[in-house]
């Protein structure tokens, strides 16, 4: 990762640790700064295009394959119905995109963003003049999230226009009733924001990886075995009290929405879940980061 001709300010010396100013006062909005120089740079890299075009285009692949073959995933929530109604579609994809794809999507960027300056020894360079550490880590974390938000913008955006395109028609819940195409539509979103929360909590876990082990491989790799480790984990009989406290867990948070009666429990408990990883892993990649010597291995 290099940094985009223009994007920072001008540079001077390296900043201490402890995040004092430099001479002349710490400039304002010096966090915005960073993360707008951030997304020039994410913007211009082949991998977060590739990233964009693939959630764009998979949900219409999806609708396509299924289409053509005539198969069901009759072992998937709402597979059975896919070629009923368009709005299992994107049900479809939001179950399989819980599993491994959103991990995976906020690695790409969160699991390199920091790692990446140690690779290229660039952190000299970056974190001196008129932006504080405080700064570049904030604009930093803030550029990840926003990716990671974006992404799941796109994908699930893109499984609703599949989902029109395969027909607004009545969908069955998760109990036999029947929905009502509009409701149909209006849960199908709501379910796809529910995973704002835990793309959020994954993106604090890759950061936290990238910037205690200054391994791109580890940061970006790392969270999305993890992800597939403990949907293996998730489905041996444990406490539920404990499954609810796993990073994984809130993805599955919308299922109450398909159900009748409704219950939301799930969605505030899978918020606090996120929440909490966020927190922690956020503060613990701080921790680290204020405290690095700079140039150190």
């Amino acid at each position: 990762m290099t940094l985009a001709s223009g994007a920072w300010p001008t540079f001077a010396a390296d900043r201490p640790a402890d995040d004092r100013p430099a001479a002349g006062g710490r400039q304002r909005g010096g966090s915005a700064v960073v993360w707008r120089a951030e997304m020039t740079k994410m913007a211009g890299q082949w991998r977060v295009r590739a990233a964009a075009l693939a959630c764009a285009v998979a949900p219409f692949a999806v609708l396509m394959a299924f289409n053509v073959q005539g198969a069901t995933p009759s072992d998937t929530l709402f597979g059975q119905w896919i070629h009923t109604s368009g709005w299992a579609v994107p049900m479809v994809v939001l179950l399989w995109s819980g599993q491994w794809l959103l991990p995976a999507l906020t690695a790409i960027v969160a699991g390199d963003i920091f790692s990446a300056e140690d690779h290229l020894g660039t952190w000299k360079t970056v974190l001196t003049r008129s932006r504080s550490r405080g700064q570049v880590f904030t604009g930093k974390l803030l550029a990840a999230a926003s990716f990671a938000v974006v992404m799941v913008v796109i994908v699930g955006g893109a499984s609703m226009l599949a989902g029109l395109a395969g027909g607004s028609r009545p969908l069955v819940g998760l109990t036999g009733q029947t929905v009502p195409a509009g409701h149909a539509a209006w849960l199908a979103a709501l379910s796809w924001s529910t995973q704002l929360p835990p793309i959020l909590a994954f993106t604090g876990l890759a950061v936290l990886l990238s910037v205690w082990t200054r391994n791109s491989v580890v940061g970006i790799g790392a969270p999305v075995l993890l992800g597939l480790v403990l949907q293996l984990v998730s489905m041996v009989d444990m406490p539920l009290a404990l499954r609810h406290w796993l990073i994984n867990t809130p993805f599955g948070a919308w299922i109450g929405l398909w159900t009748q009666p409704r219950f939301v429990g799930p969605v505030g408990q899978g918020a606090a879940t996120s929440g909490l990883w966020l927190a922690v892993t956020v503060a613990a990649a701080w921790a680290v980061f204020r405290r690095r010597a700079i140039g150190a291995a």
